[in-house]
């Protein structure tokens, strides 16, 4: 059916919305294709529902081409899948838990692990049901501390979840490969730049994992590639660590006044003043940076945590939390911030400004026990016979000389720094550049984490109880749409690919003859019996500007202009993207949008 913009139920607006920061969240609102509810949450309206629907139908074909089968799951859940694998506490502050009137505990999904599980347990119980691959596309719920930039990054999402089951370790690498290259057909198609890179696994669990990332600098994701083809997420980049270092006839430690030098630059002149080095000078490399970090686990209890790094490195926050879980109490989302003051006053030993390896250095090193029995962990780049020069934990102190391994020791090595450009890839395939990117997916190795807790397991073909491996594979739908608007628009408005558009071709009539909207009208059913999804802006009393600002802000690929040209028998042919005109005879529009359109 013919959209008319006379009863479309559409309103544009010409201003920003107040609370939008990125292109995709003013256009997307302004050319009223969603409008919003609350912070982070939208109502999705019929433009916005038509574009939804088709990256919906291209992710579905995809993923029936590769064999997975589609299933729908409920979003309101019980308490208890998740108590069992630990994610009712692991999910901390993200997950929206809720009572029902009989005080029953229930949350809204943000991912279906382990109802997945519990299906394929309650209905599979040999090898020869695998493997099996499920999927579903549904709205997801995360309560996000700080929803921005519209559909990017909200509390509630619609996503395409997948799941596959296998008997082993090589069914798993099977179902991985197939999703892999199931993803980038996907957003081949939709006409988005992505780049897979490593990834994390964080509160999903399991071990390969690798995210798709679409460049762009309104991205919250920082990455970094080679030239060689390295790519990862910086959360899961490797540093290469220097070898280690004979100490055997490396001179003692020694603790030297260094008055009011509470920082690594004010540390840096002091030590070239009073103990200068032969040959080159101090720098920040050659110190020994403490940080003191607080990590709130999901459980609320909070653990200060120590990070010995070299002083010429930042701690990158988000890499601490993507890398510090396996040397805490319990896993899932842990909330890392800098310590309080508060902190540090429940930790005399520290000393801000002076804080060293106090745990293990030796006292007669310091002159003092120094213990704070807190975890210390350090950079890859301190290994066993770096010398370094760091706080000694006494006000206005520190010591020249401290041997990793020799003077003190460490509770574990943790990816912590910054990523800067020009730093070595892992793999040896040259210097990182950095990037920004959206997530549009992520795919996972889970292996036998939720099939362990879930007790899904499946007789093999000995006849013996075998836990099912699984793995699990995202892509975000409205998110995916989010991406298209910030990729493809200019300054008067979107500028949508076409297959993804909500019509093929936008009509515009206008003058006030009814020879031009019949002309118009007509114009339209000819091309919907062509096989073409219309919009028609037969609005009478709206003034052409109004109505050329529209197409163009709504943004179909083709804009055909009904008017003046109709007394010599033509009409007005756009392309949205281009902007190139040409007039072509009325009889023969049909005939060439619908060329145009591809039909």
């Amino acid at each position: 059916m013919v959209l008319r913009l006379s009863t479309l139920f559409l309103r544009t607006l010409r201003e920003d919305p107040v609370d939008a920061e990125v292109a995709s969240h003013k256009l997307l609102v302004r050319a009223g294709y969603i409008r919003r509810a609350a912070p982070g949450i939208y109502s999705w309206l019929p433009l916005g529902l038509k574009v939804l629907a088709k990256v919906e139908a291209i992710v579905r074909e995809e993923m029936n081409a590769i064999g997975a089968q589609e299933v729908h799951f409920p979003a309101l859940l019980p308490r208890e899948p998740y108590e069992a694998t630990n994610r009712w506490t692991e999910y901390g502050e993200g997950l929206f838990r809720l009572k029902d009137r009989k005080e029953a505990d229930y949350l809204l999904a943000p991912t279906h692990e382990e109802m997945f599980t519990l299906l394929v347990k309650d209905l599979y119980s040999s090898y020869k049901d695998l493997p099996v691959c499920l999927y579903q596309i549904q709205t997801k719920y995360r309560d996000e501390a700080r929803p921005r930039a519209g559909l990017l990054r909200g509390r509630e999402f619609i996503m395409k979840d997948s799941y596959s089951f296998d008997i082993d370790d090589a069914g798993l690498d099977a179902s991985y490969a197939a999703h892999r290259e199931a993803y980038l057909r996907i957003f081949e198609r939709l006409g988005l730049e992505v780049i897979p890179v490593k990834a994390t696994a964080g509160a999903m669990g399991g071990s390969k994992s690798e995210e798709f990332l679409h460049p762009t600098e309104v991205g919250e994701d920082t990455f970094v590639r080679s030239a060689g083809g390295y790519a990862a997420n910086v959360e899961a980049v490797t540093t290469v660590a220097p070898p280690e270092i004979d100490f055997t006839d490396a001179p003692p430690a020694e603790v030297k006044d260094t008055p009011d030098t509470p920082t690594i630059e004010t540390l840096v002149a002091c030590a070239n003043d009073i103990a200068p080095r032969d040959g080159e000078p101090w720098t920040a490399a050659d110190t020994l940076k403490n940080v003191v970090l607080a990590a709130t686990l999901p459980t609320g209890e909070r653990h200060i945590v120590i990070i010995g790094v070299p002083g010429d490195r930042a701690v990158d926050l988000k890499r601490v939390e993507a890398n510090i879980g396996g040397f805490l109490p319990v896993g899932g989302e842990v909330a890392i911030e800098a310590a309080s003051e508060e902190d540090l006053k429940k930790h005399p030993g520290l000393v801000k400004g002076y804080i060293g390896p106090g745990e293990s250095l030796d006292a007669a090193v310091l002159g003092t026990e120094g213990k704070t029995g807190l975890l210390y962990l350090v950079d890859p780049r301190v290994v066993s016979g770096t010398s370094w020069i760091t706080g000694a934990n006494l006000e206005g102190k520190h010591v020249f000389g401290l041997v990793a391994g020799r003077d003190f020791a460490w509770d574990g090595v943790i990816e912590s720094v910054e990523v800067r450009a020009g730093d070595e890839a892992p793999d040896g395939s040259g210097p990182l550049e950095a990037a920004r990117g959206i997530e549009m997916g992520h795919i996972f190795q889970l292996g036998r984490k939720y099939a362990e807790a879930l007790g899904l397991q499946v007789l093999d073909a000995n006849g013996k109880l075998t836990t099912v491996t699984m793995g699990s594979y995202g892509v975000g739908v409205t998110r995916a749409v989010a991406a298209l608007a910030e990729s493809n628009h200019d300054g008067k408005g979107l500028v949508w690919p076409r297959n993804v558009a909500p019509a093929d071709v936008h009509i515009v009539a206008t003058g006030k003859g009814t020879e031009i909207f019949e002309a118009a009208a007509e114009l339209a059913a000819g091309l919907e019996a062509a096989g073409l999804e219309v919009i028609y802006d037969d609005r009478p009393k709206v003034s052409p500007g109004v109505k050329f600002g529209d197409a163009e802000l709504i943004g179909v690929p083709t804009i055909v202009v009904v008017g003046r040209g109709l007394a010599d028998g033509v009409v007005e042919v756009k392309d949205r993207a281009t902007g190139e005109a040409g007039n072509i005879p009325l009889e023969a529009a049909v005939a060439h949008v619908a060329a145009l359109a591809g039909k």
